[in-house]
């Protein structure tokens, strides 16, 4: 787990706050209608979330955690993966049945912030799921604003941290390391925590 001045905004130094913003921002070179894909839309899923849940895999990854379990999403090559209209995204989504939520998996969702949200609030607004992202970046070091909080702002929770193959823990409930946080969230406000 980070130390606690590790996640405090206020402690956090300009170097580290560059370093962070470099691996969110600039934002992956995408299209706007359109969200870069690693691999097809999942449904049923149960090891990424609450419940029966849909899964979107996203291309693009700036951390590069050693013992990531997809290194192939890492690349930003506009070849790599498949670019995919939101619309068809949620046309895919509207399909499915069952399903309590929506999850974001990578690659880092953050890269494409905006499709994300865009796909977020659809889910709610539309199908009524909760949703869910990954990151390996912690929230508290996040941009407050743009496209990254926006999108933040519209989750349910997310679970933070990079993967740290010392701290890697199968009986953990969605996460890999012990350092990974699931944060509950209510407009990007942490309402509770595991």
């Amino acid at each position: 787990m980070p130390a606690k001045g590790d996640l405090n905004p206020e402690t956090i130094s300009d170097s580290k706050k560059r370093r962070v913003n470099h691996l969110c921002e600039p934002q992956m070179d995408v299209p706007d209608g359109y969200i870069r894909l690693s691999g097809d839309l999942e449904h049923d899923n149960i090891v990424n979330g609450p419940g029966l849940r849909a899964v979107i895999w996203t291309q693009g990854c700036r951390q590069h955690c050693p013992g990531c379990q997809n290194p192939e999403t890492w690349t930003e090559d506009p070849d790599v993966g498949a670019l995919v209209k939101i619309e068809k995204v949620k046309d895919e989504l509207r399909q499915l049945k069952g399903q309590s939520g929506l999850t974001f998996c990578g690659g880092e969702p953050l890269l494409q912030a905006k499709a994300c949200y865009e796909i977020a609030k659809f889910c709610h607004e539309e199908l009524g799921w909760n949703v869910w992202s990954f990151t390996g970046l912690v929230l508290e070091q996040l941009p407050h604003e743009g496209p990254v909080w926006d999108f933040v702002c519209e989750l349910d929770a997310l679970i933070d941290g990079p993967f740290i193959q010392s701290q890697r823990d199968l009986t953990l409930k969605f996460r890999g390391s012990r350092n990974q946080r699931i944060l509950h969230l209510d407009h990007g406000k942490i309402t509770s925590q595991e």
